[in-house]
């Protein structure tokens, strides 16, 4: 069983915005294949079946000349399995930057498996390379947009001190810089919570001092980038919530830490 688009039937389509570009293709009686790059990653490619019963033994990916290419040798790119819930299969950023190439050079990837639905059929699943190439050039021009990061690598974060320190570091800077650039976009963030903390050495009373410091200092910085002041509720704790204990230097070393949580709607 071969399942693919036909010459006059393959389609690309593009969804792109600053946080990500999708570029997918239906393949007909079977489901879609897609290409996504998040803000922040690498590209990934998903082929999404309708049913979960396809690829139950796993599948070969292989990059194959289309049909105006004969002559051309198959290229591996790998061994596959699926996920037991949906029957999708994921692959790999190399693997995925790997079928790109082969597209824009005209050839199809293709899925195979020597069972289809528990049958002694084999299966083939192809990518279509028609109108390929226009497609990748509107998809480069969307990565080529997309925001440095993404929600997820920014809505934890942790600002680390030396000893007895409140100022921020060029690398501290350069953090805060990403994360204010993300909350300018992304109208869904709402609230942003600065939390100090301190290590255990010294005085009580003088540990909370310097995480109120080192929180104010995190603060004053969002807002010079241009951040709403009053979405920000800063808050310092002392030595009263420590990540680990404070039982050696390596781990002092991570308490002493502003943190910076984003909240969505």
């Amino acid at each position: 069983m071969t399942f693919r688009s036909s010459i006059d039937d393959a389609k690309w389509e593009l969804e792109a915005s600053k946080f990500s570009c999708r570029l997918s293709q239906m393949i007909p009686s079977f489901g879609s294949a897609v290409f996504e790059h998040e803000a922040g990653e690498t590209v990934r490619f998903i082929l999404k079946p309708t049913e979960n019963i396809h690829f139950t033994e796993g599948a070969k990916l292989v990059a194959e000349a289309s049909p105006w290419q004969p002559g051309i040798a198959p290229r591996f790119i790998g061994s596959l399995k699926p996920e037991e819930q949906t029957g999708f299969i994921k692959v790999e950023p190399a693997q995925a930057q790997n079928m790109l190439a082969a597209l824009y050079k005209g050839m199809m990837p293709t899925f195979t498996s020597k069972e289809w639905y528990g049958t002694n059929e084999s299966l083939r699943v192809s990518v279509s390379a028609v109108n390929f190439q226009s497609a990748y050039s509107d998809y480069v021009g969307c990565t080529a947009g997309l925001l440095p990061v993404n929600y997820r690598q920014v809505a934890r974060t942790a600002i680390l001190f030396p000893s007895a320190q409140w100022r921020l570091s060029d690398a501290s800077r350069e953090r805060l810089d990403l994360i204010a650039l993300y909350v300018k976009n992304d109208d869904s963030i709402k609230g942003i919570f600065v939390d100090g903390h301190s290590d255990s050495m010294g005085r009580r009373l003088m540990n909370r001092d310097m995480s109120k410091r080192r929180a104010e200092e995190v603060t004053a910085y969002l807002i010079s980038l241009g951040l709403d002041p009053t979405s920000i509720t800063t808050r310092y704790h002392g030595e009263r919530y420590p990540v680990v204990e404070n039982n050696s230097k390596k781990n002092r070393d991570r308490n002493r830490r502003v943190t910076i949580r984003l909240e969505r709607d």
